[in-house]
């Protein structure tokens, strides 16, 4: 099994004909996605790298069954893209642009209250299931199918983490990036519960930053629900309190927010905690002896 995405996903891309949404639709089609078009308004009725190009996310819902969006729609028109999929019906919507204005993330997850939609992103790398599904700009090619689940705010700490493991015979179910902005579509504790639920998932790695409190709520709830090992890293271990580092998102803004007092409150919880990036592998390793 797995979560958000796999085999059976019909994929579109909202700004499907864009150099970057071509590049990574091929890359996805590849590893055998299932890419069943895609959207740019005005462009409807078109075929573009074999697959068909849709006025509306509703047509390709209707004439494609499409149920997972991955959008790379410039960041003054990415809510509008966004909300159009919701309504549309779409079940997991992958947002890849990053600079989409803090507002109108705000007004997105106002709109999507109602709705059953998730939301990854923005300022992504995407979600995949290894040989089953990419719907991202992530490098599918080293993520080897296995039993740990991936959530990370970094799409490079999390690649990272695949070779490290992928060197000890480890491998992926489902790997997620949520995105490093301050205001997201899903968090960590909203896929610990997807994981929890998932069969093939045997572990669950979480890799956090500093800033907010997200990672300590999700290993709150693992502590009494998830029933596998949670491993948790924090990065920005020497970030200066108050100066943004990387991410939008990833500032200390108190005493909590500090790589530190969130490793040492995982750990609290009984998560397994890393101290240093260079020993994930290892650690998610030692988790499932």
């Amino acid at each position: 099994m797995s979560i958000l995405v796999n085999k059976d996903s019909r994929v579109i891309f909202q700004g499907f004909t864009g150099q970057h949404a071509t590049f990574h639709a091929e890359e996805a089609i590849r590893m055998g996605t299932q890419v069943v078009g895609g959207v740019t308004p005005g462009k409807g009725g078109q075929v573009h790298i074999e697959r068909p190009v849709f006025d509306t996310v509703r047509d390709a819902v209707v004439q494609a069954g499409a149920d997972v969006s991955v959008v790379f729609v410039p960041p003054p028109f990415s809510a509008d893209a966004v909300m159009e999929a919701i309504e549309a019906g779409i079940k997991v919507i992958v947002v890849i642009t990053d600079g989409v204005p803090v507002q109108d993330m705000v007004r997105v997850k106002r709109y999507l209250i109602g709705h059953d939609a998730i939301i990854v992103g923005p300022n992504t790398a995407g979600v995949i299931t290894p040989e089953e599904c990419k719907v991202g700009i992530m490098p599918a090619h080293i993520y080897p199918k296995g039993r740990v689940g991936i959530v990370s705010r970094s799409g490079t700490l999390n690649y990272e983490a695949v070779e490290q493991m992928s060197e000890l015979g480890l491998g992926v179910s489902t790997s997620v990036s949520i995105g490093g902005d301050p205001v997201n579509g899903c968090d960590f504790l909203t896929l610990l519960e997807k994981f929890a639920d998932d069969d093939e998932t045997e572990a669950v790695l979480m890799i956090g930053e500093i800033g907010g409190a997200q990672e300590v709520e999700a290993a709150a709830w693992a502590r009494d629900h998830l029933n596998k090992p949670l491993i948790g890293f924090i990065a920005g271990a020497t970030a200066p309190p108050g100066r943004r580092m990387g991410h939008a998102g990833a500032i200390i803004s108190g005493e909590g927010d500090t790589a530190q007092a969130k490793m040492q409150r995982l750990a609290e919880l009984g998560a397994h905690v890393v101290q240093n990036a260079a020993e994930i592998g290892k650690t998610v390793h030692h988790s499932l002896k």
